[in-house]
């Protein structure tokens, strides 16, 4: 009954952890979870404010597929702002949320025996969108020493005449390294004179702690040309369930032919949320952003502290997100047993690394408050030294 497709699929670790721990705490079971994958700050107020003025203005009817005139140029002004990259609204389209927009990216560009590269660790999505489009998943593999980022010599020894499209996740979910400028350079020389797409995930743009960041497309004109942009407001200003994401690119083309795609499945996203959208972009909400940005940060310290001090545990600090990638090796190979075991006898839950394509990690999100993340950790100290 069911496709050859649809049975590739696995269920998104995150989900099911994210899932099996609010289950447990439906049933009165204490649990603290640091799975997901959202802020947990409420959406800004003026953009709340945006929504509710939207709705009580009756702009609650269907618009273009691709998003509304002052929507698109709200994402173009934003992209010259923060990160210097020139595209007109024929560039752009709005999806629902960031997942959304790599599927249509995929859908439209991946063919049957299309190989593409995929750092590891990864977010959990990018290899089974693959293998839904047909291609073939190629990972390449990264550790702490490297701070989870490729080199130049390992994206060059994993190009081939099949290779159709590199993914990049600057900063990364689940690790939360950050590609500097000179690393993004790098790895683009090594692209020149291919035809290999480079889709770069830049949503958590603006949880960066340590540096600064550069936007993948703006390190030459060559990268410019091969890179589509993909962003969105889910974790910047805390909208994960308002599903805003975006696609820009210099191919008019294939976002054409997303849109093409849109139009015939989800048509436009949300109206009301594409005009309080409009109020993110356009900086009014800059100082929420850079409140929960230093809120962040501060959970991160604390945390990396309190992980670094359990023997046996390592972890590196991250220099953007709100992940840690905690390095068990020593105490587990089995990220999966150890994190069913973890959340059984302590109510701790967080996602095995193996669902990343790394073994021997976990991934411990510090979008929570601080003195949860305490409790949390202490659980899992003490967890670790009883194994």
């Amino acid at each position: 009954m069911l496709t050859h497709r649809v049975n590739t699929l696995s269920e998104s670790i995150t989900i099911a952890v994210s899932t099996l721990a609010q289950e447990l705490k439906a049933k009165g079971k204490d649990i603290l979870s640091f799975s997901a994958g959202e802020p947990d700050f409420g959406t800004p107020q003026i953009i709340k404010d945006a929504a509710i003025e939207a709705i009580n203005n009756d702009f609650t009817k269907y618009t273009a597929v691709d998003g509304i005139p002052a929507l698109k140029k709200a994402i173009a002004n934003k992209l010259q702002r923060d990160n210097g990259l020139t595209y007109t609204s024929d560039q752009i389209i709005v999806n629902n949320g960031a997942k959304h927009s790599l599927f249509n990216l995929f859908s439209a560009t991946i063919d049957k025996g299309d190989e593409v590269i995929i750092p590891s660790p990864y977010w959990v999505t990018y290899p089974e969108l693959v293998k839904y489009c047909g291609g073939s998943v190629v990972k390449i593999e990264t550790q702490d020493v490297s701070a989870f980022k490729i080199t130049p010599k390992q994206l060059k020894n994993a190009l081939t005449p099949k290779t159709k499209m590199l993914i990049l996740t600057t900063p990364s979910n689940p690790t939360g390294s950050v590609y500097s400028k000179e690393e993004l350079t790098a790895l683009a020389k090594v692209l020149e004179g291919t035809n290999v797409i480079v889709a770069s995930d830049e949503m958590y743009e603006k949880l960066v702690y340590e540096g600064s960041f550069t936007s993948a497309a703006s390190v030459s004109q060559d990268m410019y040309k091969r890179t589509i942009t993909i962003n969105g407001l889910s974790k910047s200003v805390a909208m994960t369930g308002w599903r805003f994401g975006y696609m820009a690119a210099d191919n008019r083309e294939l976002i054409q032919a997303t849109k093409k795609l849109q139009g015939q499945s989800t048509s436009n996203i949300n109206s009301i949320t594409q005009m309080a959208a409009i109020v993110a972009l356009d900086g009014k909400a800059d100082k929420d952003i850079e409140m929960m940005r230093q809120e962040f940060k501060a959970r991160r310290d604390e945390a990396v502290k309190l992980f670094n001090n359990i023997k046996g545990v390592s972890v590196l600090k991250p220099d953007g997100a709100f992940y840690l990638f905690v390095n068990i090796s020593e105490v587990s190979n089995d990220s999966l047993v150890f994190a069913k075991k973890l959340l059984e006898s302590t109510g701790v839950a967080v996602v095995p690394g193996i669902g990343f394509g790394c073994e021997g990690y976990f991934r411990f999100s510090f979008a929570t408050d601080i003195e949860s993340i305490r409790i949390g950790i202490a659980r899992i100290e003490k967890f670790i030294k009883e194994l």
